[in-house]
């Protein structure tokens, strides 16, 4: 049996209640890094490490976006929130979702 489908037969509605609330909350994996029972989860790991680099990429670009229009574009700020609600429905979903740029960072980086 593949290391993926080990994974996928331990995932519990907890844990994808867990990891989608995650995406919109950046909050909320960290504290799941941080609780006992839940940071050994290879589904919520994967999932709060790959929450926590999407949300710094957002705000990094929401600031960059930000400063270089002078304030204006602190508008798109809700628009790129609006962005972590897919990987939020696909981790609900009980899959480990794919975000092209970050995926690909963390685990070159052995994060998850």
């Amino acid at each position: 049996m593949s290391e993926e489908s080990e994974t996928q037969t331990e995932i519990s509605s907890d844990d994808k209640l867990w990891a989608a609330i995650g995406y919109p909350i950046p909050i909320i994996p960290i504290i799941v890094l941080l609780m006992e029972d839940k940071k050994d989860r290879p589904f919520l790991k994967f999932h709060a490490i790959q929450s926590i680099a999407f949300n710094v990429l957002i705000w990094v670009a929401i600031t960059i976006i930000t400063t270089v229009t002078l304030g204006i574009g602190a508008i798109c700020a809700p628009v790129l929130w609006l962005a972590t609600l897919w990987p939020a429905f696909d981790s609900y979903n009980g899959n480990l979702t794919q975000i092209p740029v970050v995926t690909d960072f963390i685990k070159k980086q052995n994060w998850v």
